[in-house]
């Protein structure tokens, strides 16, 4: 069975136009990486969650920031290159991303060294215009975007 993800996609108008906020992992791994590295703010979720719970949960998790009441616009599912299936919603809002909190996740590190290391899951947040989006975003999840544009 294809593990399952849900996550949700926080969208702004400016000045400029439209803006989503993406995400960049945490650790050391991603450290180095930017295009095509950042994503919605996701994460699994088990036959016992329903997506759009799992989706608040992993936000609330991954960032810090509680969407308890907030109506979110769903995004539907995607399937990824290596078969996971991403449930995503959008949700308007203007969040500040210097307030972004993340959880932290812990791996040997540097590998074979012994050294268990803990690293935040999320290592930052930004606001960007649909075009730096598509450009940064992990290719299996710019469909997000189009549907975003589509939906609102």
């Amino acid at each position: 069975m294809a593990k399952k993800s849900a996550g949700i996609l926080p969208y702004r108008r400016s000045d400029s136009g439209l803006q989503v906020l993406l995400v960049h992992p945490g650790g050391p791994f991603w450290q180095s990486r930017d295009l095509g590295a950042w994503s919605i703010a996701k994460g699994e979720y088990g036959d016992d969650e329903q997506p759009e719970a799992a989706a608040r949960r992993e936000f609330a998790e991954e960032t810090g920031w509680e969407l308890t009441a907030a109506p979110l616009l769903p995004l539907r599912e995607l399937r990824q290159r290596g078969g996971k299936l991403i449930t995503a919603f959008a949700v308007e809002g203007d969040f500040d991303t210097a307030t972004l909190r993340s959880n932290m996740f812990e791996m040997e590190w540097p590998p074979r060294s012994g050294r268990v290391q803990s690293f935040p899951e999320i290592d930052r947040g930004e606001w960007l215009d649909l075009a730096q989006a598509r450009e940064k975003m992990v290719a299996g999840q710019r469909s997000f975007l189009d549907r975003l544009v589509a939906s609102i």
